[in-house]
């Protein structure tokens, strides 16, 4: 791809970002109850209720077993029996303590608790959400390939028993998707969140992709909610959210786009790091890239401080390997990787996939196209859509693949990511690699107990594929998310797992 092409690119896009920042005002006229002037100067809305525009809307009418339960967690509606902490070790939220025998682990549910509905929280209550979840079809992702039982013993003590012994079952039902609701929102086969959690704010109406509308609930066990309620619309369009924080439509928005994070108050603005990282994987299977020093060679061939100053306009940040600092702990553990050395490319003709669902990615390929031929490799891209060119990556069809990939998934912990990557038997390995260090240092991480011994043994992992260059860690996404100069206590959280808490509210 010429540099033409590529400042064509840019240029389409400020072009489509002003012409839609004409139109985003209209857009949004009557998204939510009431006007204002700029945001930053409006001191709330005066009901001491949160207006908040979201990106995406549901896509299984709420469903806690879809993607979907991350809303109802942002939302602090529905809650699950643990929660994770910064580091992703698993502390009480409905339940107060467990412990392990085995494959068997107690809960002790959290006594005092009622739904929204009025009834109260028992072990039967858990073992019906845990068993919905756990017998679902498609499971929640968190429980693939995992077999559980859930078994009440008492009225506030239930069991999980595995099939194999699982040192992270608390941190899976930590997922948002194991959330415990009442029986009232299980009727037939869907599950129907309306007015059935446990959280500070009861969501009383679902209006499809349009709406949600939540009120404070408040014989809520941790407390009162210091908002009184939460209006929330759904605006996918990035330049439409910005407006509407830049207008005084929303209190609080979901994932500004990087191109319009530079128009607004910096004030404004968080950018959180997210637990995600851009990384330039390279075939081991076949061609160019089953050779080491050719790989070297690519590894030495990449800026990807270029990256992240011009595609991400310094909204990113540049990767020291495949764990950002969304996991804080990563850096403090990690210890230089030997490499093998490069060797002369001569010309050797490679092909890079993307994909264009994210819509940076195709730009960060036609820099790497740049890079890697001043290096001496002849480079071609095949861009498409994702569903169209995800066989073909975990197939090895590519010599080399540009991913935007979660470092955590739903357990918080990134032995996962790693082993599904990069073991010989992984699930989603692009790399195709097969590496037996690999594979020992994977199994180790994912048979450690939580908490400082595992994270030992995911940095030693991630050393061992980041030494065969497997694996070209560019940068971490950030996630900015903007909020009114009069919110108090919004949650920036890099799991997107919370957004209005307990404590969130307007001035």
């Amino acid at each position: 791809m010429s540099r033409l092409v590529l400042c064509t690119h840019r240029l389409r896009r400020v072009l489509l970002t002003t012409l839609t920042l004409i139109s985003a005002s209209a857009l949004l006229g009557g998204c939510f109850a009431g006007g204002g002037t700029a945001a930053g100067d409006r001191a709330g809305n005066g009901d001491g209720r949160i207006r908040v525009a979201m990106m995406q809307p549901p896509r299984s009418g709420l469903s806690p077993l879809s993607d979907d339960a991350f809303k109802l967690s942002r939302w602090s509606t529905a809650e699950t029996l643990v929660r994770l902490d910064r580091d992703g070790d698993a502390v009480p939220s409905l339940a107060t303590g467990w412990r392990q025998q085995g494959r068997t682990w107690t809960f002790a549910v959290r006594r005092g608790v009622t739904f929204h509905d009025g009834t109260p929280l028992t072990s039967a209550d858990v073992v019906r959400s845990l068993t919905t979840a756990a017998t679902a079809s498609p499971k929640p992702r968190i429980l693939d390939g995992v077999e559980l039982a859930v078994r009440a013993q008492g009225p506030h003590t239930v069991t999980v028993t595995t099939a194999l012994a699982d040192p992270l079952v608390p941190q899976r039902l930590s997922s948002p998707q194991l959330s415990i609701l009442a029986a009232k929102a299980y009727r037939g086969r869907a599950v129907d969140p309306v007015g059935a959690g446990t959280g500070p704010f009861v969501l009383v109406r679902a209006d499809g992709a349009a709406s949600a509308t939540l009120d404070r609930y408040d014989r809520y066990w941790g407390g009162r909610a210091k908002a009184a309620g939460i209006d929330v619309r759904y605006v996918p369009d990035g330049t439409a959210r910005a407006a509407a924080l830049r207008s005084g439509e929303a209190d609080i928005v979901e994932a500004v786009p990087v191109s319009q994070a530079r128009l607004l108050k910096q004030e404004l603005i968080t950018e959180v790091p997210m637990p995600r990282t851009n990384t330039l994987y390279l075939n081991t299977g076949r061609g160019v890239f089953r050779d080491p020093a050719l790989r070297a060679a690519a590894r030495e061939a990449v800026d990807a401080r270029s990256l992240v100053s011009g595609v991400y306009e310094g909204r990113a940040d540049l990767a020291r390997g495949l764990l950002g600092p969304a996991l804080p702990w990563a850096a403090t553990l990690r210890t230089p990787v030997r490499h093998t050395a490069a060797s002369d490319p001569k010309g050797a003709t490679i092909t890079i996939g993307t994909f264009t669902d994210r819509a940076e990615l195709p730009e960060v390929a036609q820099l790497l196209q740049q890079q890697l031929r001043k290096a001496g490799f002849r480079v071609e891209l095949d861009v498409r859509e994702y569903a169209h060119i995800e066989a073909d990556a975990l197939a090895g069809k590519f010599d080399a693949f540009v991913l935007s990939r979660a470092t955590v998934l739903d357990s918080g912990d990134p032995a996962a990511y790693l082993y599904s990557d990069f073991a010989g038997d992984g699930s989603f390995n692009i790399s195709q690699l097969s590496d037996p260090t690999v594979d020992s240092a994977l199994a180790t991480a994912s048979a450690a107990a939580t908490g400082d011994a595992r994270r030992r043994a995911v940095v030693a992992a991630e050393a061992a594929v980041l030494a065969t260059d497997a694996a070209v860690p560019l940068l971490h996404e950030r996630v900015i998310q903007g909020d009114a100069e009069h919110v108090v206590g919004a949650a920036h959280d890099p799991r997107e797992r919370e957004l209005v808490t307990v404590d969130t509210h307007v001035r």
